[in-house]
């Protein structure tokens, strides 16, 4: 199963204003449901998880499990047991495609989205914020190769995932989604190697045939 980085979250105002005035909270949200919506039926997603995206891949999730047991055929003809273990299973199925990092720097402010992760990789407390953070971050690009990583809004940690990113992965694929503001437009606009520039990615908001295109097709 091939493995996609995602870094995204929405900026918060009381971080730098460059990254909170260009952030576009919509974009923001519609582009990290339509990436998941297209990774987890073929790929892997993998995020370090920020409170403010976690749960939009929790509902994308959701609702491809409703799906997929609207689908099943004679479900009402099923007792509760059978009904509950294929739900477990099908369940499962779905959470082999997400992997979710937190460092428990961050043990008091989890979210309750957090628990309904089958895949949740802890990392240490080493102290301090920035260490702990960046011990996670070492892990996440360790532990996996990546085909691809995603950049979706976010703030100074765009731009610090973007740079080891880039060296532990040197020939994948870079996607700074533009269109959605903060960092991920500074990383477009300042960083991006030319081979991977393309106007979809500052004016293009029709996410899923984006991603389709720019991601999918070329993984």
């Amino acid at each position: 199963m091939k493995n996609v980085f995602l870094s995204a979250s929405i900026p918060l105002p009381e971080r730098h204003p460059k990254y909170y005035e260009t952030g576009d909270v919509i974009a923001i949200r519609d582009a990290v449901i339509a990436l998941s919506t297209l990774m987890i039926p073929n790929f892997r997603i993998i995020w370090g998880g920020h409170p403010s995206i976690t749960p939009l891949i929790n509902y994308v999730i959701e609702q491809k499990l409703k799906a997929n047991l609207e689908r099943i055929d004679k479900w009402d003809k099923l007792t509760e047991e059978e009904k509950f273990q294929l739900e477990l299973k099908l369940k499962s199925n779905i959470q082999e495609h997400v992997v979710l990092y937190q460092s428990l720097f961050f043990k008091d402010k989890f979210i309750d989205d957090i628990n309904k992760f089958e895949n949740v990789k802890f990392t240490e407390n080493t102290g301090d914020i920035h260490s702990s953070i960046q011990h996670m971050r070492m892990r996440m690009f360790n532990e996996y190769d990546y085909s691809a990583a995603i950049f979706i809004g976010g703030m100074d940690g765009i731009e610090v995932e973007f740079n080891m990113f880039r060296e532990f992965h040197p020939n994948a694929l870079l996607l700074p989604v533009a269109s959605t503001g903060a960092a991920s437009k500074i990383v477009y606009e300042n960083f991006l190697p030319k081979e991977f520039l393309n106007d979809r990615l500052l004016k293009d908001y029709g996410y899923v045939s984006m991603f389709q295109k720019l991601l999918i097709d070329k993984i």
